[in-house]
């Protein structure tokens, strides 16, 4: 197997949460993926594992009922969310690759800042990928349900709670040239001012048709790969169509294809800049004998440099 990352090590960081969102079921997630292989896999590649830690996350159940309010869960998610940022920046001082698995995306405001926020220090800047059906650019106060699933890009941006904005640093994580969303496909009225405020670029499901997605991701490499030290692949399930992920708790119909997926990660992982990657969304509860999972599992590995021959 050619050598395609820049580490052959990898900290599996396992957040089962689903605090973040309106269907319960991706605090699952994590064992389904781990059910499906995905260490075994990537250990056949060549990778070495070099620890798997789960984040601590409060359930549901044992939290008093949440029904409405600007962000559900606020406090329990933005303490994931801490706990999270350490963990990835930790992994990262130690030499590894961090591969999170949750989760509802929500996480992401953990993950990446603890990572943005070892590459600032060395006065770097990351690039971000993000695959989803939406553009989870909301944030409190325009959201129209409170999830906190929907909030995540917004606040690596640097708008919205500002607990949640200073994670590890006050910086914002990310810079908006350096962001691309593909696959998106569902966007609220409000979100969409804010995401022609941010500056951010958005790969429709209509661009993908037009250009390709040969061409579009090539175009997404350019943009968070310019003047970054590399890039991290945050992959949302649904941003596949549910016909070959049907796993997944906010499913919109007319997405990327699983080949399509698969194209898009190959060329990310040919770049040997991908520095970290969140798998999110993943619901077992309503998959159909764990193929989301498996499915999830086969694309991770094209992530990390997979190939046929």
């Amino acid at each position: 197997m050619e050598e395609k990352c820049v580490s052959k090590s990898i900290q599996i960081i396992g957040v089962p949460v689903d605090l973040g969102a309106s269907r319960r079921g991706t605090d699952g997630g994590v064992s389904a993926v781990r059910i499906a292989g995905l260490g075994e896999q990537l250990k056949k590649m060549g990778f070495h594992i070099s620890q798997e830690v789960d984040i601590n996350v409060p359930s549901q159940e044992s939290r008093p009922a949440e029904t409405g309010g600007n962000m559900r869960f606020r406090n329990e998610i933005l303490q994931v969310c801490r706990d999270l940022a350490i963990a990835t920046n930790n992994a990262l001082t130690n030499g590894d690759i961090p591969l999170v698995v949750g989760g509802d995306h929500s996480i992401a405001m953990g993950s990446i800042s603890g990572i943005a926020d070892f590459y600032q220090k060395k006065n770097q800047n990351i690039g971000l990928v993000w695959f989803d059906a939406h553009a989870d650019m909301n944030i409190p106060g325009i959201s129209p349900s409170g999830n906190v699933h929907g909030m995540p890009l917004s606040h690596l941006l640097g708008y919205g709670d500002k607990d949640f904005t200073s994670i590890m640093s006050e910086n914002p994580k990310i810079k908006p040239e350096n962001v691309a969303l593909v696959g998106v496909r569902d966007i609220d009225e409000k979100e969409r001012e804010l995401i022609k405020q941010s500056g951010v670029k958005v790969y429709s499901m209509r661009d993908i048709d037009e250009l390709g997605m040969s061409r579009v991701s090539d175009e997404i490499i350019e943009i968070v790969t310019k003047d970054t030290v590399g890039f991290h692949v945050s992959f949302d399930v649904d941003g596949c169509d549910p016909e070959f992920i049907p796993g997944s708790g906010t499913l919109v119909p007319g997405g990327v294809t699983y080949r399509e997926a698969h194209l898009l990660l190959e060329k990310c992982a040919e770049t040997n800049l991908i520095t970290s990657v969140d798998l999110v969304e993943l619901n077992p509860f309503l998959d159909k004998g764990n193929i989301s999972a498996e499915r999830a599992v086969s694309l991770m590995l094209s992530a990390f440099g997979r190939s046929v021959i």
